[in-house]
């Protein structure tokens, strides 16, 4: 018989599991740091440091806003230069008398004559009677526009009757038709009102029948699905497809009656801003002439600035779209 003790049963004990206890950010770190192995340090070279994308930001936020605000600063000033040389140029002919004063007098010069029409009265007095007279030939010619393009637009029977002629009449500059029309009409106000009217109603005739033609069919097919009535198509459809280029050709119309206007007040009129234009180089003060100049350009400036002001606002919905 053997006198070896029999061997204890072995005993098995469930082993601890210390990672259910530890912190659940002792996970996220180890799976950040397999998933993103950092590069082997060469020698000679040391660790970058990390960098907080948000701490980044707020630093370069205020140069970042900084450096856009020089930048449109200087989109918007760059306008600005090419009047500056040319006003610098204007000097500088003056003071070392390039040209005789005759033909080119000094700023200084067209400055106080400014002063002295304005004071005078005489600049605001003309102003105000071309200003008056622009609004009745921009009224009427726009009427007119609006009209035929609307007709031409929506009829292709119209367009055919009438397009070839009118494309026709189109080609005739407004004031190569003042000679004629002086026979006919005299130099008072129809005169002026028919040229005004007739350079307003082309550009607005061409763009609103232009407009209406470019509104893609598909629109119109989804107005038949939902049996919108003719009227409706054309109010909330065909109208609004139109407006931006309808709004082009009235911002052209506009210049356009201004020049024409201008022009026929130099030619045959005893009264306007032009005619003060033209009585100035009669009498040789060129003075005169530059402060009219300058006159016409910033009101027209104005005209066309403040039909894009309108136009922003009454086509903002396409900025969503």
């Amino acid at each position: 018989m053997s006198t070896h003790a029999p061997a204890p049963a072995l005993e098995l004990r469930p082993f601890p599991l210390r990672a259910a206890t530890a912190p659940a950010s002792l996970f996220l770190r180890r799976r950040v740091s397999l998933s993103r192995p950092q590069a082997p340090v060469l020698p000679g070279q040391e660790r970058k440091k990390r960098v907080n994308p948000r701490r980044l930001e707020t630093k370069s936020g205020g140069r970042i806003l900084f450096s856009r605000w020089l930048a449109a600063a200087a989109g918007k000033g760059v306008g600005l230069i090419v009047p500056l040389v040319v006003l610098t140029l204007w000097w500088a002919a003056a003071h070392w008398r390039w040209l005789p004063a005759t033909i080119l007098p000094a700023p200084a010069a067209v400055a106080q004559s400014f002063h002295d029409l304005l004071a005078g009265g005489d600049l605001l007095s003309n102003l105000g009677i071309s200003l008056e007279r622009v609004a009745k030939g921009f009224v009427v010619g726009g009427a007119v526009g609006l009209f035929l393009g609307l007709a031409m637009g929506f009829s292709p029977a119209v367009e055919s009757w009438i397009g070839p002629l009118f494309r026709t009449v189109a080609q005739l500059p407004a004031v190569a038709l003042i000679p004629l029309l002086i026979q006919f009409l005299g130099i008072e106000e129809g005169l002026k009102l028919f040229v005004m009217a007739k350079a307003c109603s082309i550009p607005i005739t061409f763009t609103a029948s232009e407009g209406i033609r470019s509104i893609p069919a598909q629109y119109i097919e989804v107005a038949r699905v939902f049996r919108l009535r003719r009227w409706t198509v054309i109010r909330k459809v065909i109208l609004p497809g139109a407006l931006p280029s309808i709004f082009t050709g009235v911002r052209q119309g506009l210049s356009h009656v201004w020049v024409s206007l201008v022009a026929v007040e130099i030619l045959a009129s005893s009264d306007g801003i032009g005619y003060l234009m033209s009585w100035g180089r009669l009498i040789f003060q060129l003075d005169v002439v530059l402060v009219c100049v300058g006159v016409i350009g910033l009101v027209g400036f104005l005209f066309d600035f403040g039909l894009k002001q309108v136009e922003a606002r009454l086509l903002r919905w396409q900025g969503s779209h």
